[in-house]
């Protein structure tokens, strides 16, 4: 009935009901008695009555931390929600496994892998690093926006293949964008007008800002990190510039680009939410300019490739897609014009990639040194009160 594993996790198995309650509460209170946040793995849990439930009421009272259960059958899970216990302690079904052997892959990036399961049904296997609550928080952003009116995927239920996690998304008979534009070119302008059309809808469509992490917060959250390259001045110059982003409601996707939008009944739906945020537009324009403009200027075929996976289009076509976005979202058609305005966007850019670095991605941390020089040394403190007044205005 019950097997301590250490001071903040125990498995509780068998059927509980008021025959053996009493031999239950003694024995969990017990095994508990050294840690606060308590996990509780039901895998192995077949039943359990308002006897055991009480139990568990009498755990989470004596504890200031949480009382979690993980694992939890479908059946069991049912008993929880019913009884409203699922209100009081945080309760998690067990994970579905899959298996996508043999499935069409149908998006790939640095996140993870977009399977095909069937006619309906899409999983978005992630990688094996990428953290259980991390997906969580995807899912439940996906659902938020699509509360808000944002055009994106319905989530399911978040599954498990191998040692991988994954979330499994409502999908009849969709591909990319990306792959729209590169097997069907002579579609390519229809394709680009929808594809800035979905980008203004994001950044015109206020959003609940209890329901999202406001921009400003996540990048200020990201300064203490930078602290191994920079000085304290830098980093108080870091903070202050963040400081003049507009305090905006409308949805940050952070990583617009055709690869991570679908198409389904000739409509684009967003798929790939990890990082969504509110705030101001610059941000996301700022993002990609990142992947359309400026990496594909990189000198590294390895970036080139990476970006080509991603995306789902080859280089020559993705060229074109970000200059023609860029004409078509601002509206600037002469070459001349437009070269003045990426010249502002690139001061942007130039700052969104210095706080990449504090997400801690590997990459950006083996560029650390040589960013830092470049970008914040180089453009972003020489070009600080420009950066100001572009950040403030917000275009």
């Amino acid at each position: 009935m019950i097997e301590k594993i250490n001071d903040e996790t125990i498995k509780i198995s068998g059927r509980i009901d008021s025959n053996n309650a009493k031999q239950f509460e003694d024995e969990l209170l017990e095994a508990a008695s050294a840690g606060e946040n308590i996990t509780l793995d039901a895998a192995e849990l077949e039943y359990i009555s308002s006897a055991g439930l009480r139990v568990l009421l009498k755990l989470k009272k004596s504890k200031s931390g949480s009382v979690g259960v993980v694992n939890v059958s479908p059946e069991i899970y049912d008993i929880f929600s019913v009884t409203g216990f699922d209100n009081i302690l945080d309760v998690k079904k067990a994970l579905r496994e899959i298996d996508v052997t043999g499935c069409e892959i149908i998006g790939q990036g640095g996140n993870g892998t977009v399977y095909r399961l069937d006619d309906d049904k899409i999983v978005k296997l992630y990688r094996p690093t990428v953290k259980l609550e991390q997906i969580e928080r995807e899912r439940q952003f996906a659902k938020n926006a699509l509360i808000g009116g944002i055009p994106c995927v319905i989530a399911y239920d978040v599954v498990k293949c191998g040692d991988r996690y994954g979330i499994v998304f409502e999908m009849l008979k969709s591909d990319t964008l990306g792959h729209a534009m590169k097997n069907d070119p002579d579609r390519f302008d229809e394709y680009m007008d929808k594809y800035v059309a979905l980008a203004k809808e994001l950044h015109s469509t206020n959003l609940d800002p209890k329901a999202f992490t406001s921009i400003k917060t996540v990048l200020h959250g990201r300064v203490p990190k930078l602290a191994r390259w920079c000085s304290e001045e830098e980093l108080r110059l870091i903070d202050s510039l963040i400081d003049e982003l507009p305090d905006e409601t409308t949805l940050i996707h952070g990583d617009l680009h055709p690869g991570n939008i679908m198409i389904q009944d000739d409509e684009l739906v967003l798929i790939d939410m990890p990082e969504v945020t509110v705030g101001p537009k610059i941000w996301d324009l700022a993002g990609t300019y990142r992947d359309l403009i400026q990496a594909l200027q990189a000198p590294s075929p390895e970036v080139i490739k990476l970006l080509e996976l991603s995306t789902g289009i080859p280089k020559d076509m993705l060229v074109k897609t970000g200059h023609e976005f860029f004409k078509r979202y601002t509206g600037i058609t002469d070459e001349s014009e437009l070269e003045t305005f990426f010249k502002k966007l690139d001061l942007v850019y130039a700052f969104n990639v210095v706080l990449i670095v504090g997400t801690g991605s590997a990459r950006a941390e083996e560029r650390a040194v040589p960013i830092m020089d470049h970008l914040l040394r180089g453009t972003i403190i020489p070009n600080e009160q420009a950066l100001r007044y572009i950040l403030k205005s917000d275009f």
